[in-house]
């Protein structure tokens, strides 16, 4: 199965992404069949070959639901936005990802302590003797 979506270049903190087809069986980083176009999410610009995209997916590839939300979102085309991603799964309350990951204390994220008045001096000085 075809798949147009988007390949990762750019470096660390400077993502930059093609849009482009591919097997979806392919490496996320490896060869592609053809660049379809580009997308900057710092300077807010996707630019694609719309007619490419059409033809393609004439052939029967896939649009991927983040190309298909870029699409509607720039008034590309107008069809239905997809959910691009999934919520995690509650175990007994707790989100799986808490219960995968090791606990560490953190004491900064401690509640705060109420201060307590002493009930009366002379309670002070039997206890203290």
């Amino acid at each position: 199965m075809l798949n147009i979506r988007l390949q990762r270049t750019g470096k660390k903190g400077q993502a930059y992404f093609r849009v482009i087809v591919v097997e979806h069986t392919k490496k996320p980083k490896g060869k592609y069949l053809e660049l379809l176009g580009s997308y900057d999410p710092h300077m807010k610009k996707f630019v694609v070959k719309k007619d490419k995209i059409d033809a393609w997916i004439a052939k029967g590839a896939q649009v991927t639901p983040t190309v298909n939300n870029l699409m509607v979102n720039y008034k590309i085309w107008d069809k239905p936005k997809m959910q691009s991603w999934k919520a995690k799964k509650k175990v007994a309350g707790k989100p799986v990802a808490e219960e995968e990951a090791p606990k560490t204390e953190d004491t900064s994220k401690e509640e705060p302590v109420e201060a307590v008045e002493p009930a009366a001096p002379a309670a002070e000085a039997e206890v203290a003797v």
